[in-house]
C-alpha cells in the first residue's frame, strides 16, 4: 500500500504541529522544515481545517495549530479522508477494469483483505500515539525533530532485495 504525496503531507503537518503545539506554525515553517511547496502544503492544510483536525489562526500573530487533542486525531480517519481511493488494481475501480480475469479472479480478495487490515492497523494509531513512539522502533535515542527527510533514491542504485522475492541479476 501506498499512500499519496498528499496524505504523506496531511500526516507529516499533524505531526509537526503536534511537536510544535508551544507555538503557532505557519504553512511555511512546515513546508521549509519538510521541502515541500508552500502552494501544495496550502491545499492539504485547507483540507485538514476542514476536517477540524487543524485550527488556523488569521491576523500578523495568526498561524496554525491543532484543532484537536493529538489523541482525538485518528491516523485511519485522516488517511480514508486524504486518499482517493483504495483502488489497489484496475480491478478495484468498476469503471476502468477491462481484466478479462475479473469474474474468476481471486487476487482483487486477497487484496481487499489486505487493504482492510492494512486501515484496521491505522484506524488503532493516533496522532499522540506517534508522537510518544517517534524514533523508538529505530533509534532509542532520536526524537521526532531529529529525524530528517529525505528524498528515496531513484534508478538502478534504488532496487532493493524483498524477502521471498529474487532479483535480477
Amino acid at each position: 500500500m501506498r499512500l499519496t504525496t498528499y496524505t504523506d503531507y496531511a500526516l507529516r503537518t499533524l505531526m509537526y504541529l503536534a511537536a510544535n503545539r508551544e507555538r503557532l506554525v505557519t504553512i511555511q515553517d512546515i513546508a521549509d522544515a519538510h521541502n515541500i511547496a508552500k502552494n501544495h502544503l496550502t491545499k492539504v492544510v485547507h483540507q485538514l481545517g476542514i476536517m477540524g483536525v487543524v485550527e488556523s489562526l488569521r491576523g500578523r500573530k495568526g498561524g496554525l495549530r491543532l484543532g484537536r487533542e493529538p489523541d482525538q486525531i485518528n491516523i485511519g480517519a485522516v488517511v480514508r479522508l486524504t486518499e482517493p481511493d483504495f483502488y489497489m488494481a484496475e480491478c478495484f475501480d468498476p469503471g476502468k477494469s477491462h481484466c478479462i480475469m475479473s469474474a474468476a479472479c481471486s487476487l482483487k480478495d486477497v487484496l481487499n483483505d489486505a487493504t482492510t487490515a492494512y486501515l484496521a492497523v491505522l484506524d488503532g494509531i493516533t496522532l499522540d500515539y506517534l508522537m510518544k513512539t517517534s524514533g523508538k522502533r529505530n533509534a532509542p535515542q532520536a526524537s521526532f525533530k531529529s529525524i530528517p527527510i529525505r528524498p528515496q533514491p531513484t534508478g538502478p542504485q534504488a532496487s532493493q532485495t524483498v524477502p521471498g522475492i529474487q532479483n535480477p541479476v
